[in-house]
């Protein structure tokens, strides 16, 4: 995520005309018209990033990040040098780099190149997708401590690359090597903020040409188009900010209110005010410019402590355009954080999903310092299952670059093992930190930003050898990326699962204790009769089973052993049978993608009784276009063969391109209670208090006020409502409100200041 020195926080093919057309259809569409304020109704200046010498998509995209998937983070500063000659970029100061791992504070040669040269690595592990530093320019000056901005968190220009990584060109390359080998890329991106205010925190932007469009080399760098000695202009500064682009509140400290934690400052770090019409299409343009880069997906930083509506209606502009990307982001939370409530559900209100802080937060203390049993891991599989409406679209780990590494909380093999095991086979994408399986151990989350490239030779090692058995047993079984989890028995060191995708299933029985054998009771299961071996041929001291009446006979687990049993008969090609969906939220004509079994020939998909148009169909994949008959809300999507219909995946259709309106009310309230928006329209709940919005923000007793996604130039009748600790609804007892939001597709407007009540 974001840092603050010293310690940092911080299967498919597409048509290559389709996805050039995409972008074809953007630059078309994007014009400049005149900035406004942030207040009243507002129409977004709109920068157009593309340009001829923007490079083209291949006809190789390998479509988004899946269940299927098995993602290695790299801090791409911190992983492998390939290119030397980008170490020390122009104008840069060379007392800034280290190269030695020595000084952490310093950059140390990690580029692009040197993730080409490490792919055949990445392919040894099994490794299907890579997420990498946020890939643009980011403030090369430093804290009073030293401290550069080495980790991408920082950022400066979104159109530009960050030059200690490599140029666009190099950029590139690595895509269409990671892409050729079969490998996914995930790029960070940071539209909370830019960097601290105190050291630059300024914004640029590349010239651009007569018509407004940037302007590139062949190579895909910003060049000096008005000849003025610069390749960038000045967009936003906010040590002077004329046209609002910041929130100027200070830092957050402890301010833990919702206003506190999406308001103001992280850090230190400038705080974009993204209800800001100007804001807003800046930054959605900056994530469509990287997204028609041909990249898989996004992971957005800091999404706690960001607008809602803005992170719905960016997800969806680029999804609009690109089709649809992987979309996770960091809502740094966890029980019994009050916020919990809030992280479960930020999934089903934006179609971003979480990376998921929660299954972290129980690793660390069950298979990490042990301060919980295993029981607990079992309940969190279950709580979250119930709380996640997608729960295997959330990307989960052991650690991270936000958080201590698990080498120095777990200094031993075998639950350190069995921890990998258990985040190889549970639901969700599981997300390896670059360094895990070669057993880097730092004392703090700034010193787990090692450097690989000095301390490891990157060999096969026992995690590694893990991690491919696994990733490869995703790949060939659908239950670990699409399956429902059942407890089969757990205790204070042992925990037994299954995950079962209609007949298909694999059975997990770990034990964290280092030394301590256990015995388990004989299960019952829904396995079919016969003999399993252990899928890990011994690697953790598994051992096979014979399962005879659904019944798995008592078996005794040594000391940190994993046994892993697997069921993968060859489902009916008749039956279809959805896994998972991507996206889960778009508006009519948009593009899904459904996964699963049975999914071949000529299916007949609804979303909820609206019929969709299948664009292509396989066993494991179609690709469908929202109906513009669908209705507005939460669908169903169900998949028809014959007289064979699959199971149901929610989706959420939108009315149509989002943009925001800020709603503002004068209201007194007694102690616990809450001011709500209900209204006309499905982002308003159409009249239904249970689907209002949240509850309004009151940083300045009695005006509550709350940014809502609603659909560009839209008229539409809405009430205040509120809400006591119970949950007992009071109406305003004024006649209907009216009001029309901003028909720009970025814009922004605010209602006036309504008194409760009154007209």
């Amino acid at each position: 995520m974001y840092t603050s020195p010293p310690k940092h926080r911080k299967e498919l093919s597409m048509k290559k005309a389709k996805r050039i057309l995409a972008v074809v259809i953007v630059v078309a569409m994007l014009i400049s018209v005149k900035v406004s304020s942030a207040s009243a109704s507002v129409d977004a200046a709109v920068h157009t990033p593309y340009s001829q010498n923007t490079s083209t998509l291949s006809n190789d995209y390998l479509g988004p990040v899946t269940s299927k998937d098995v993602i290695y983070q790299i801090i791409t500063d911190r992983f492998y040098d390939g290119d030397t000659s980008n170490n020390i970029p122009s104008g840069f100061n060379p007392s800034l780099f280290d190269g030695t791992g020595t000084d952490i504070r310093l950059y140390q040669g990690g580029d692009w190149k040197g993730i080409i040269d490490k792919i055949p690595y990445l392919k040894s592990m099994g490794i299907t997708a890579v997420w990498i530093s946020a890939p643009y320019e980011n403030r090369d000056t430093v804290t009073d401590d030293g401290w550069t901005s080495y980790h991408g968190y920082h950022a400066r220009n979104y159109f530009t690359t960050n030059k200690h990584y490599g140029t666009m060109a190099d950029f590139t390359d690595m895509k269409n090597a990671l892409t050729g080998a079969g490998i996914k890329l995930v790029i960070d991106f940071v539209s909370n903020h830019s960097s601290d205010s105190r050291y630059d925190g300024r914004l640029y932007e590349p010239d651009k040409d007569a018509s407004g469009i940037y302007t590139f080399d062949s190579n895909g760098d910003p060049i000096d188009y008005n000849n003025d000695g610069q390749i960038e202009n000045l967009v936003a500064d906010p040590n002077n900010d004329t046209n609002g682009w910041f929130h100027h509140l200070g830092d957050r400290g402890t301010d833990n209110s919702t206003f506190g934690y999406r308001f103001k400052e992280l850090a230190n770090l400038a705080d974009y005010s993204q209800e800001n019409a100007q804001v807003a299409a800046y930054l959605e343009e900056a994530m469509k410019f990287w997204a028609s880069k041909g990249i898989s997906g996004i992971r957005h930083d800091a999404t706690l402590h960001m607008n809602p509506a803005f992170v719905k209606n960016a997800k969806d502009a680029v999804d609009s355009v690109s089709g649809p990307l992987s979309h996770f982001g960091e809502f740094f939370i966890g029980k019994p954080d009050s916020k919990y409530s809030e992280y479960a559900s930020f999934p089903d209100r934006t179609g971003v999903n979480d990376l998921d802080f929660e299954f972290y937060n129980t690793v660390d203390s069950t298979f990490g310092n042990f301060s919980q049993n295993m029981t607990a891991f079992a309940e969190m599989l279950v709580y979250t299952a119930n709380d996640y409406t997608y729960e295997n679209q959330a990307v989960t780990f052991i650690d991270n670059h936000d958080v201590t590494r698990f080498r120095f909380i777990q200094q031993d093999d075998r639950p350190y093992h069995a921890a990998i095991a258990a985040l190889m086979t549970c639901r969700g994408i599981p997300n390896i930190y670059y360094g895990t399986e070669q057993y880097l151990s730092a004392a703090d989350s700034g010193a787990g930003r090692i450097y690989m490239g000095a301390v490891s030779n990157f060999g096969q090692t026992t995690a590694t050898q893990l991690i491919k058995a696994l990733s490869d047993l995703r790949q060939e079984n659908d239950a670990l990326a699409y399956g429902t989890t059942q407890i089969l028995y757990s205790s204070a060191d042992v925990i037994v699962y299954s995950r079962q995708f209609f007949s298909k299933q694999v059975v997990v029985a770990i034990n964290r204790h280092p030394a301590q054998a256990y015995a388990i009771p004989s299960l019952v299961t829904s396995l079919p009769n016969g003999t399993y071996s252990d899928v890990l041929s011994g690697l953790l001291y598994g051992e096979g089973i014979t399962v005879s009446n659904g019944t798995i006979p008592s078996f005794t687990l040594t000391g940190g052993e994993v046994c892993v049993w697997s069921h993968n008969p060859v489902m009916d090609p008749d039956i279809p049978c959805i896994g998972d969906v991507i996206s889960t939220m778009g508006r009519a004509g948009n593009t899904v993608y459904i996964y699963g079994r049975g999914l071949g020939g000529t299916p007949t998909v609804k979303f909820g009784s609206a019929v969709a148009t299948v664009v292509s169909s396989s066993d494991t994949l179609i690709e469908v276009l929202v109906p513009g008959s669908a209705t507005v809300g939460e669908n169903t999507i169900t998949v028809t063969k014959g007289f064979n219909v699959s199971n149901g995946f929610k989706y959420t259709v939108l009315s149509g391109d989002p943009n925001q309106v800020i709603f503002h009310v004068n209201a007194s309230t007694n102690y616990g209670e809450t001011i709500h928006i209900v209204g006309s329209i499905p982002e308003l709940g159409s009249w239904d208090t249970n689907k209002c919005t949240e509850a309004m923000m009151c940083p300045n007793y009695p005006e509550w006020f709350l940014h809502v996604s609603v659909p560009a130039g839209t008229t539409f009748s809405f009430k205040f409502i509120k809400k006591d600790a119970n949950g007992n609804v009071t109406w305003e007892h004024s006649p209907n409100r009216v009001f029309t939001s901003s028909s720009s597709l970025t814009g922004t407007a605010d209602t006036p200041v309504y008194t409760w009540g009154s007209n």
